[in-house]
């Protein structure tokens, strides 16, 4: 196989991996899987939520998203529009987030805004280096509850 072949098998790889990062992330925080969301970064890595959290390290990056997740039970992000580039083993995104909220202080919220990345590959393995949260908007949902499906936000089915 040619290098500019395998150059090109090389990005579209990475491109796929990192779109997996990048929808792993809403999973893991979705579905309140720790488990899953300490497989998307490396050891040193940093996560900067601003009003939500900013943890330094895997530890600190697992023990804010469990206060987040205990203070936001449920969540619901769309990541869409990933503009992605990649250098070698280094990479950087834009990726805009629209998300739903049930914070059990302020009630159902929508939060908008675009996640500011930094993707390394270290020993083959693509991971988040740096992940920050630039916030558009958090705008309360007054009167707004599900009617229908299995979340109910504390109300009897």
């Amino acid at each position: 196989m040619s290098q500019e072949l395998e150059a090109r098998l090389d990005a579209i790889e990475s491109r796929f991996a990192i779109d997996a990062l990048i929808a792993n992330y809403a999973e893991a925080f979705d579905t309140m899987n720790v488990e899953l969301l300490a497989t998307l970064w490396h050891p040193d890595s940093r996560l900067l939520l601003g009003a939500n959290g900013n943890s330094e390290g895997l530890d600190e990056i697992l023990a804010q998203a469990r206060v987040n997740m205990k203070r936001m039970p449920h969540m619901h992000h769309w990541m869409a529009n990933a503009i992605i580039t990649l250098d070698g083993d280094n990479g950087h995104g834009l990726v805009a987030a629209d998300c739903l909220f049930y914070d059990v202080e302020k009630g159902p919220l929508q939060v908008s805004g675009q996640y500011k990345d930094i993707y390394q590959r270290r020993d083959g393995r693509w991971a988040f280096q740096q992940r920050i949260f630039e916030m558009h908007f958090a705008t309360p949902l007054q009167n707004w509850a599900p009617i229908m499906g299995k979340e109910r936000f504390g109300r009897p089915i």
